[in-house]
């Protein structure tokens, strides 16, 4: 599947400065995942909307470290400008990424400079319609929605946050309450999406 979706960017992208290509989805669709074989089969740096976490002092101080995840705990505004200098290749764009074992985002990780033309953004909200989420819309040159059963995500998001330090009852409390909420949000969001990806069993 992702090699019939990187020859469809090649084709998209031929002639083109930058091409920037989205891929949304909720928390447990694969994203990353997908962002990093097409990264891999285009020779594409992939910037991650996770980079801009607010870091978990700041979370803790406002009271939103319980619903990691949502919106409002995000940089939003960060990550919309990041973006908008990712359109301009003559830049070079020093980007944050998310180290899932320190539970925090890592500055200036990735470096995104002129000789890339394909450039892989990835997150929740690329296509949310709120400000300023609703930005990247006509930041991005196109953007895929990663359609994945509910029950495929829960077990996906479960075993994640255990294996990065929730007890299992903890981590299913947190994906039926926090993650649910934001899936729920990030659904509604689809058919703002030019592509979207059915889920495929692996055989």
């Amino acid at each position: 599947m992702h090699a019939d979706l990187a020859s469809w960017i090649r084709r998209q992208s031929t002639g083109a400065d930058r091409y920037l290509f989205g891929i949304a989805g909720p928390p447990g669709s694969g994203k990353s995942t997908l962002a990093q074989l097409l990264g891999n089969d285009l020779g594409a740096p992939v910037v991650p909307m996770d980079g801009f976490h607010l870091l978990n002092a700041v979370l803790r101080e406002r009271g939103l470290l319980d619903v990691k995840g949502a919106p409002e705990t995000f940089a939003a505004a960060d990550f919309v400008a990041l973006v908008s200098a990712l359109r301009d290749p003559s830049l070079v764009v020093g980007c944050p990424t998310f180290d899932r074992t320190i539970d925090e985002p890592i500055p200036d990780r990735i470096q995104v400079v002129p000789d890339d033309v394909v450039v892989i953004v990835e997150g929740n909200y690329l296509l949310l319609d709120r400000p300023p989420w609703s930005s990247l819309s006509a930041l991005l040159d196109a953007v895929a929605y990663l359609d994945v059963p509910g029950d495929v995500r829960y077990r996906r998001l479960v075993d994640r946050h255990v294996e990065f330090g929730r007890n299992r009852k903890d981590a299913e409390a947190f994906v039926l309450g926090s993650d649910e909420v934001n899936a729920v949000l990030v659904e509604a969001s689809r058919q703002r999406a030019h592509l979207v990806i059915p889920y495929r069993a692996r055989r």
